[in-house]
C-alpha cells in the first residue's frame, strides 16, 4: 500500500461533541484567565504573572492540536476564540488599568474584535463562512507577546519596546480585519455571479 492510500486516521469526537480534551482545557483557560487577569491587574509585571500568562496562552496551541487530531467541533470553534478574546483583550484591558499601556490601542483592538464578530455574523446569515486565517493565528500571537513583554520583569522598563510591540500588535489586528472584509467581499462577489 502506498503512502497516498493510507487511510486516514479516525476522529474520535464528531462535531457535534461537547466533552472533547481539547473543550476541557479551553475550558480551563477561560477559568484560569479570570484569576490570572486580576493578578495582573494588581501586580503588573512580575515572574509569577508572567508565568501564568504563558501557561494560558501556550495552552492555545495545545488544544487547537488535539482538536485536529481528535476531530474538530462546534463548540469548540465557539469556545477557542472566545477563551483568545477574553484573554488577550483581558490582558490588555487589565495593562491599561494600571497604566502599563495606553488605552488607545486597548481600544483599537477592542473595537476591531467587535467589529469582525459583527461582520462575521452577518456574512453568516448570508451563508458566507468567514474562517479564522493564517493572519488572524499571527495577530493573536503577537498580542499574546505584546502582553508578555510587558509583564517580563526584565522588560518592564523597556517602554520603547512595548510600546513598539504593541503597536506592531494593532498594526496586524486593523489588518487582519481589512484582510476579513476582503474574504467577505470576495464570497459576496462570486456567490452573486
Amino acid at each position: 500500500m502506498s503512502a497516498s492510500a493510507t487511510p486516514a486516521r479516525a476522529r474520535r469526537f464528531g462535531s457535534t461533541a461537547v466533552a472533547t480534551p481539547a473543550n476541557f482545557i479551553t475550558g480551563a483557560r477561560l477559568v484560569f484567565a479570570i484569576p490570572t487577569l486580576l493578578l495582573i491587574a494588581d501586580r503588573g509585571a512580575t515572574w509569577l504573572t508572567v508565568i501564568l500568562w504563558f501557561l494560558l496562552t501556550s495552552t492555545d496551541g495545545f488544544d487547537g492540536w488535539l482538536a485536529r487530531r481528535d476531530g474538530t467541533t462546534r463548540s469548540g470553534a465557539f469556545l477557542d476564540p472566545l477563551a483568545d478574546k477574553i484573554l488577550i483583550l483581558g490582558g490588555f484591558i487589565a495593562l491599561a488599568v494600571r497604566g502599563d499601556v495606553w488605552w488607545l490601542p486597548v481600544a483599537v483592538m477592542t473595537a476591531r474584535e467587535l467589529f469582525v464578530s459583527v461582520y462575521r455574523s452577518l456574512a453568516a446569515r448570508r451563508g458566507i463562512s468567514l474562517p479564522a486565517k493564517q493572519l488572524g493565528k499571527w495577530k493573536a500571537f503577537i498580542q499574546m507577546i505584546a502582553v508578555g513583554i510587558v509583564l517580563f520583569p526584565p522588560t518592564a522598563d523597556a517602554r520603547t519596546l512595548q510600546v513598539v510591540v504593541v503597536w506592531i500588535a494593532v498594526a496586524l489586528t486593523v489588518v487582519s480585519a481589512l484582510d476579513i472584509v476582503r474574504s467577505g467581499w470576495v464570497e459576496a462577489r462570486v456567490e452573486t455571479t
